[in-house]
């Protein structure tokens, strides 16, 4: 006879909403398991099924399923640390790093900061960031997953080239339909401000929950349906050789809210070729971490500086959105421009 048990555990380690997809995604596949339920707002994750064992013998259990992530599973609450020491080696990283974005600017080398737009440096730096924060987890356990279905019909580099190809590919065709879809719309002046102000909170928020400071914020980010996103992630259990390619593009659906902010702005363009390469260079900066988290060797989940390289991470991020606000406000005449790079 089933006698069904649920348990509420506290979850630490939750950055974004792809933690509680993959989280939920991962405690679906146990036997015992009928219905997993996270909430990224309140920490915790909410576990349906026949069980045997004690709650802290599970919740034991269920941390080595999601310990390689970063992510810790308790009955008690566990407090959370704000880190603020960190600060004092991430906020000088950043402001180099600031620093030298703008001397780049100003030497002509690149146009990170447009007086109205999201330039491709910019994608490029935020799928760089993005790639290291809430893509990390979420692709990088369906890039592994894909290799381990399908290890005996070819082996994982070709799983991984399918993979990554599907993914630049993807991210390229389908910002062109947002971007044609954005021209339907025939959005003026005043709508495209708009976007670029809700883009700018977007990523605002973005960096805010990086610094994983204030956690209210995180019930305001925004995501994909989730029934788009679990599609996704179950597809990557698939063995078909077309698999691979399939779930690259997929990841256009997943909950990053990184993603949603560059096809926000991509939507914004009006274009086809314009919101293709937004979406392509974004793409191709998450590239280059998740190419070596995909052939495993890249884990920052347990590494001692990973505080600190969230919260510069973070910094880097607040200070982009602070300056696609200005730039958005500038454009409409509401302010003078900050900078004449």
């Amino acid at each position: 006879m089933s006698n069904k048990t649920t348990y509420v555990f506290h979850v630490s380690g939750m950055h974004c909403a792809a933690c509680t997809l993959l989280i939920e995604e991962t405690f679906n596949e146990l036997p015992d398991v009928t219905d997993v339920k996270a909430s990224l707002g309140n920490h915790q994750v909410s576990v349906t099924g026949d069980f045997t064992d004690s709650p802290e013998t599970i919740a034991e259990n269920l941390t080595k399923l999601v310990k390689s992530h970063g992510y810790t599973i308790s009955v008690e609450k566990t407090e959370i640390r704000a880190g603020w020491g960190d600060f004092v080696y991430a906020l000088p990283i950043a402001l180099v790093f600031i620093a030298g974005f703008v001397a780049l600017q100003k030497a002509g080398l690149t146009n990170l900061i447009t007086s109205s737009n999201v330039s491709y440096g910019t994608a490029f730096v935020i799928g760089l960031i993005a790639s290291v924060s809430s893509c990390l987890a979420i692709v990088g356990g369906l890039v592994l997953s894909l290799s381990a279905s399908s290890a005996k019909e070819g082996g994982t580099w070709r799983t991984q080239t399918l993979f990554h190809v599907g993914r630049l590919g993807g991210f390229f065709v389908l910002g062109g339909v947002i971007g044609m879809i954005g021209s339907s719309f025939h959005l003026g002046l005043t709508a495209n401000v708009v976007l670029g102000i809700v883009v700018a909170l977007v990523m605002f928020i973005l960096g805010v929950n990086l610094l994983d400071v204030f956690h209210f914020t995180k019930r305001l980010q925004l995501t994909m349906p989730a029934w788009a996103s679990r599609h996704v992630v179950r597809g990557s259990r698939y063995d078909h050789y077309l698999a691979p390619v399939l779930v690259g593009i997929g990841t256009f659906f997943l909950p990053c809210g990184f993603t949603q902010s560059m096809q926000l702005y991509a939507l914004s363009t009006g274009s086809f070729m314009q919101g293709a390469m937004t979406m392509f260079v974004f793409a191709l900066g998450t590239f280059p971490v998740l190419a070596l988290l995909s052939f495993g060797s890249l884990n920052i989940a347990h590494k001692p500086w990973k505080g600190i390289f969230f919260k510069t991470a973070g910094i880097i991020v607040i200070v982009l959105a602070l300056l696609n606000l200005t730039n958005a406000l500038a454009t409409a005449g509401i302010i003078s421009p900050f900078f004449n790079l």
